[in-house]
């Protein structure tokens, strides 16, 4: 693994000091590795990994290129992160979304068109009729997508699906006493949707910080039922 994290690292400064630049073709394995005095196993092996974080791009029979290393591109590898956190990893995800997604919030209120507006009016009714928790999910990630759309920024955007996926909300679902907990969401999303319309902005920034913060606090509330003297070590 040494020497696979040492091809990476190589491969990663040729990319930081502009010698192989976004969209660019590597050169054929046997002369890269050789520039960067690898095997040709080794180097196979961090193309790989690197391919997997998708700062290279495998084009079949083409070759290997550097992808655009957008950052939203560069984010989406880590949404598996936040799919399988549990316990203090999934709340200290939560703690970080609500540190963004509030100001976010308020940013929209002068950006959403009333189209937007009557959007987002649309995917709330279709939330309270879902049938099922994943039904719930997918129309609860989408109001709050739509809403970080409105700043125009791809990085954030694609940091709010990283820091709260699909499978991440279902399980804080269905472990907070489902009911309960979707009834509580459709408020909330209301008084987000109230501020919005209102185009106030401090609203809005109060609205997303109750709603993400009781997801928060019932996390927190679970960590310590279930360990105590860890929560209590902080």
């Amino acid at each position: 693994m040494a020497l696979t994290d040492e091809a990476m690292d190589k491969i990663k400064a040729m990319i930081v000091a502009g010698e192989l630049a976004p969209g660019s073709r590597l050169p054929k394995e046997e002369i890269l590795a050789a520039q960067l005095g690898l095997s040709r196993s080794s180097l196979r092996e961090a193309v790989r990994a690197l391919t997997a974080m998708r700062i290279l791009v495998t084009r079949q029979g083409d070759g290997t290129y550097v992808s655009s290393l957008e950052p939203h591109l560069l984010l989406e590898s880590l949404s598996f992160a936040s799919d399988v956190s549990q316990g203090r990893t999934a709340l200290q995800l939560l703690q970080v979304r609500r540190l963004l997604e509030p100001q976010a919030t308020g940013a929209a209120a002068a950006l959403l068109t009333a189209d937007d507006l009557d959007e987002l009016g649309v995917i709330l009714e279709r939330s309270r009729a879902a049938a099922t928790v994943e039904e719930f999910v997918g129309y609860d990630i989408a109001f709050h997508l739509r809403i970080v759309q409105a700043v125009g920024n791809p990085v954030l955007s694609m940091l709010m699906q990283v820091l709260s996926t699909r499978t991440q909300r279902a399980r804080i679902v269905r472990g907070s006493r489902t009911e309960r907990a979707v009834e509580h969401a459709h408020r909330e999303h209301e008084e987000i949707l109230r501020a919005l319309r209102a185009r106030d902005a401090a609203l809005a920034v109060s609205a997303a910080t109750v709603h993400v913060a009781a997801v928060e606090q019932w996390m927190a509330s679970g960590l310590v039922q279930e360990d105590p003297l860890d929560a209590a070590g902080g």
